[in-house]
């Protein structure tokens, strides 16, 4: 079955038009994108777009063989215009299946915002699944085969991809294409690497695929350290790589601090940022859950800063006359069962961690102690992850990988 993307952007496009953001402004060549619209062996078309005449020409395919036109959601704006020798455009109603006389079949997913989702599956089994921007499949049935290839609002809607994953309907070898690209991330290479990260990609409007064929979907590192500054957005980033996964355990080192106000209210921002589906333990225990081998649910660690304080509480790191009896042994004694937990964990880890170096030095002996032995930590997390990153202005800087 062949895939033509005409069209992999927002209902907009990209650029908007008039729009002044720094993403619009760098949309450029490849960057740019008409609204999305799929063409599936050259007989079935999926959103009728303006221009996708042309742009099916500039791919080097015409719409005279299309036989059925289909669309996927509410289209604001004027009517767009029908072209020539095309039949109407219609919709699915949900649950039901059309069979065309090319073989094809398609049914009609629910969903959980307004359109439709497409199930395709061609005349020789290839399974394509095309949703609408802004949605993310509702009642799916567990479980699921893969589909070959998904289209889908990987930058708008990742926890469709968490629910896809969790029904078995994307699995390792699933070719994730992201559509309906928008401002909200920055095109090139920043889009590529969060793409990446939720194991999907992004091709070039007019690019010809064939569904079940591409074999290099993106490799989810397996262990990622997470640096930055106060207030740098670390911790975004971190939820970020996973929010496209399922059932993913939260493990706040910090804890709730009773009487604390502030540190309250900023527990209670990071709740409401993560997904519904993810689960929480507030604890400082963590290498029982790097090395648990029953549960294989991603694993995001925030933070390794606040984990060393309570592991300095606990080896007596803070008083001079402590540290020198034992405390610095029983200290790094601590981090490296941490950091050998780490190397031989076989769930996917996520963890945060605070940049200190940079700053100024600190006034007392305690606090030089604390600055010094969080380096210690970041390098030898550092050293047993796949990725590394140095978040700075809310911008991910990749240190390795």
């Amino acid at each position: 079955m062949e895939l033509t993307l005409l069209g992999t952007g927002a209902p907009a496009g990209l650029p908007r038009p008039d729009c002044p953001c720094a993403a619009c402004a760098a949309a450029l060549g490849p960057d740019a994108r008409a609204a999305t619209a799929l063409l599936v062996d050259g007989t079935l078309l999926l959103d009728l777009t303006p221009g996708a005449a042309f742009a099916a020409a500039r791919a080097g395919h015409s719409l005279g063989g299309v036989r059925q036109v289909l669309l996927s959601h509410p289209h604001d704006g004027p009517a767009v215009e029908v072209p020539a020798g095309l039949p109407q455009p219609g919709r699915v109603p949900d649950g039901r299946e059309l069979a065309l006389l090319t073989g094809h079949r398609v049914r009609a997913l629910a969903l959980d915002a307004p359109g439709t989702g497409y199930e395709v599956v061609g005349p020789d089994g290839e399974r394509l699944l095309y949703l609408p921007p802004g949605t993310a499949p509702a009642g799916l049935e567990q479980p699921r085969a893969p589909y070959d290839t998904v289209a889908a609002d990987v930058s708008g809607r990742p926890d469709a991809l968490a629910r896809l994953r969790s029904s078995g309907a994307i699995g390792p070898t699933t070719d994730v294409l992201a559509v309906h690209l928008d401002h909200d991330v920055p095109p090139g290479a920043e889009r590529a690497r969060r793409l990446a990260a939720a194991g999907a990609r992004a091709v070039p409007d007019g690019t010809t695929l064939t569904v079940g064929a591409y074999g290099q979907v993106p490799d989810v590192p397996r262990r990622t350290l997470v640096l930055g500054g106060a207030r740098s957005g670390k911790s975004v980033e971190a939820e970020r790589r996973l929010e496209a996964f399922p059932d993913v355990l939260y493990v706040a080192t910090g804890g709730t601090r009773g009487g604390d106000s502030e540190w309250a209210q900023r527990v209670a921002v990071h709740r409401e940022r993560r997904p519904g589906s993810w689960r929480t333990a507030e604890t400082c225990d963590l290498v029982p859950l790097l090395t648990d081998p029953q549960d294989a649910a991603p694993l995001l660690i925030d933070c390794l800063s606040l984990w060393l304080t309570y592991a300095m509480d606990e080896a007596g790191a803070w008083d001079d006359a402590e540290w020198a009896s034992g405390g610095e042994k029983v200290l790094r004694g601590r981090v490296a069962e941490l950091v050998a937990a780490v190397r031989g964990a076989r769930r996917t880890v996520v963890a945060v961690s605070n940049e200190v170096g940079s700053g100024i030095v600190p006034a007392t002996a305690s606090g030089r102690r604390y600055r010094d032995e969080l380096g210690r930590l970041n390098a030898a997390f550092a050293g047993e992850c796949e990725h590394v990153l140095l978040v700075v202005a809310g911008q991910a800087l990749a240190l390795r990988g």
